[in-house]
């Protein structure tokens, strides 16, 4: 995740640099909870297939608290819950308010349909420090790309109502062919509903989203949505707004930023370059991981044809971090030792080969990321020989 605003600010001298860890190293990492598969939705994107029926074999109350506790153990506090729909799990409430009473940070991630005035009281009860909710267009694009006529006014709804309640609450958006004009009527939304998060998230060719990849936003698409965005940010650091503008799913965004800044204030660009390389790009395997309904544990939310261990079995700390598997051992090397444009590029150190699960969409996980919105001479490719043609 690209933490835009962060760095913005920091160069703004209006705040420090975002804190990172060693790109690559072995680290509590913020883990992204399925806690059940089952949801109201069937959206076109979904990485975890959902259906609004029951899925077996999923964590119980008791072992989904056990759970809490292992992670606490393994120095893990940043904890997001989500699914499927997470409302739709009973015991909700009950395990938000355990991993809180332990000193997590604790943020929902939710479609947002089911929040309305029956249960917005309980979710403020909950404290939640965030709540994200997913609008990806507005209502004609937003609802069939959800697949459910009516969820965008609901979700708009639930926006409304968590602000009403001040809560913290994002608008997570993916790009597409289909949204990609209607962004700049998503980020005035941001105001219009004092929405304190917009997080953008590219196309991960995972789950439904495989199948969907023709949908996928054009390069040229997804660099003027990042320009759009990168403009928005400053904007709002300028007029004293406290927004936060993140993407994700593209470490490539790092470089059209480092570009934004080099045209705009080219003052600021070493130390903008200092801040990414001390990021280090894409952190799947080393500072996200994903825990499955059933307790596989993922590199990432996009991984679930792969697991590296099982936490009804062995401790999240000893699968993460005593005794990693080769996968993430190969992960956590940095810069990874991929191919294709990747391996040739000037900023393999700061993107780290960008999204792997897009990649092995492809059919080779450690090849060139297919969604790379760069250049060949943006990554300091020689230009191609062009074969001379005879005059006639």
């Amino acid at each position: 995740m690209l933490r835009i605003s962060h760095y913005l600010r920091a160069l703004a001298g209006q705040s420090p640099p975002p804190r990172t860890s060693p790109p690559g190293s072995s680290r509590a990492p913020v883990v992204i909870w399925t806690l059940l598969r089952r949801c109201n939705l069937t959206c076109k994107h979904c990485y975890a297939t959902s259906a609004d029926s029951p899925f077996r074999d999923e964590l119980d109350t008791r072992a989904a608290l056990q759970v809490i506790d292992d992670l606490h153990a393994a120095g893990v506090r940043v904890l997001i819950l989500s699914g499927g729909e997470p409302l739709l799990r009973d015991d909700l409430f009950e395990l938000s308010a355990y991993a809180r009473a332990k000193g997590f940070f604790v943020a929902l991630s939710t479609n947002g349909t089911l929040i309305d005035e029956r249960n917005i009281e309980q979710i403020a009860a909950a404290q939640f420090d965030y709540v994200g909710i997913s609008i990806d267009g507005l209502e004609a694009t937003h609802d069939e790309f959800r697949q459910l006529k009516g969820s965008f006014a609901a979700s708009m709804r639930a926006i409304q109502l968590c602000r009403e309640q001040d809560i913290r609450v994002g608008m997570r958006t993916t790009l597409t062919q289909q949204n990609y004009p209607q962004l700049p009527a998503l980020l005035d939304m941001l105001h219009e509903y004092d929405v304190q998060k917009f997080y953008l998230s590219h196309l991960n060719y995972s789950g439904r989203g495989k199948r969907s990849r023709t949908l996928d936003a054009h390069q040229q698409m997804t660099r003027e949505a990042m320009t759009q965005i990168f403009q928005r940010a400053w904007q709002d650091i300028e007029n004293g707004r406290d927004s936060d503008f993140v993407s994700g799913n593209n470490d490539a965004d790092a470089i059209l930023l480092l570009h934004w800044v080099q045209q705009h204030m080219p003052q600021h660009s070493e130390y903008l370059h200092d801040m990414l390389q001390a990021w280090g790009g894409n952190a799947s395997g080393s500072g996200i991981a994903n825990i499955d309904n059933t307790g596989e544990v993922h590199p990432d939310t996009y991984w679930w044809q792969h697991s590296v261990g099982n936490v009804r079995q062995t401790s999240f700390r000893d699968i993460w971090l005593d005794q990693p598997q080769p996968l993430l051992q190969q992960l956590r090397q940095h810069p990874r030792a991929v191919g294709g444009r990747c391996a040739q590029c000037r900023w393999l150190s700061i993107c780290n080969g960008n999204t792997r699960t897009r990649a092995w969409a492809e059919g080779n996980l450690w090849g060139e990321d297919p969604g790379c919105h760069l250049s060949d001479s943006e990554i300091g490719l020689p230009p191609q020989q062009r074969i001379p043609c005879a005059a006639l």
